[in-house]
């Protein structure tokens, strides 16, 4: 079986904007980041209850991002989305946005109408995604993947939904500009599934329902696991109840990796022309 590295306790939670209460449970701004590439950061928005709301939505409203791509899985509850490229959509429960920000894209995130008006329950994980050198220059883009649209593959016990990568011959919903695996899957209670990554990647495992023995260790929820670089199983164990956990990784990016906020670059310079560029209204505007 592949080594685990090391089994991480969420951070302290706190809010973005006043739309998403979220737990942090890496960053490329921390140490456990050295071992997440091509991953940079991983934001859990816990499961939150909202009370119906008619005035203004809550939210993040426009903010720039450059040289990396966000992902945001909607697990329950609405989110809309407008950004400068064009890009937007509702965001519903079981869906996925991909959206890269490339050279430079301004943003924006808020509860749906339809969920302010009625309230409930908002959950959901946001990844950002680095880019290879050679492509943070590329244009902005925006990926609408719909539930309907992201394939499911019985593994084992696992039902596995391919956001991205590859599983049994069976490729995930999500184009990407670098080797990277991104599933999201259930086990029943007592179920179990065992999963050959390639050795080369980074691997990584957050746990967001139910217990799980991984690769012989115990896993509570919002834990994050990180493995070694090598050959070997990952395998998930259920406990006593029904399991639903997020398995993701890919080929390290093996380059320099310089943020500030909003911006990751390989370099300082990129970064202070990166800040430049959006204060000349660069990054476009969100119709």
């Amino acid at each position: 079986m592949r080594t685990i590295r090391q089994i991480y306790q969420a951070p302290p939670k706190h809010w973005v904007g006043d739309g998403f209460y979220v737990s942090p449970l890496f960053s490329h701004m921390d140490e456990v980041s050295k071992h997440t590439s091509p991953f940079l950061m991983l934001d859990y928005g816990v499961p939150t209850e909202f009370s119906p709301n008619s005035g203004a939505p809550r939210g993040v409203g426009g903010h720039p991002h450059a040289g990396f791509e966000t992902v945001t899985v909607a697990l329950q509850g609405e989110v809309a989305h407008r950004d400068s490229s064009g890009g937007g959509g509702i965001i519903r429960e079981g869906d996925v946005q991909w959206m890269t920000a490339g050279r430079g894209i301004v943003h924006e995130e808020f509860h749906s109408k339809d969920f302010s008006e009625r309230g409930g329950v908002l959950e959901e994980l946001q990844f950002w995604v680095n880019l290879p050198r050679e492509f943070k220059e590329t244009a902005p883009e925006y990926q609408a993947l719909p539930k309907e649209t992201i394939p499911v593959v019985k593994h084992g016990d696992a039902a596995v939904r391919l956001i991205a990568g590859e599983l049994n011959g069976i490729k995930g919903a999500a184009r990407t500009f670098s080797e990277i695996n991104l599933w999201m899957m259930d086990v029943p209670a007592r179920g179990r599934a065992e999963f050959e990554l390639p050795a080369n990647h980074n691997v990584m495992l957050v746990l967001l329902r139910g217990d799980a023995a991984v690769n012989g260790s115990m896993v509570k929820p919002t834990e994050l696991v990180t493995f070694e670089i090598e050959s070997g199983k990952v395998c998930i164990q259920a406990q006593d109840e029904d399991v639903k956990l997020a398995l993701f990784g890919g080929v390290p990016i093996d380059e320099p990796v310089v943020g500030y906020g909003p911006f990751v670059m390989n370099t300082r310079e990129e970064i202070l022309e990166k800040i430049r560029a959006f204060k000349a209204g660069e990054f476009g505007l969100i119709d």
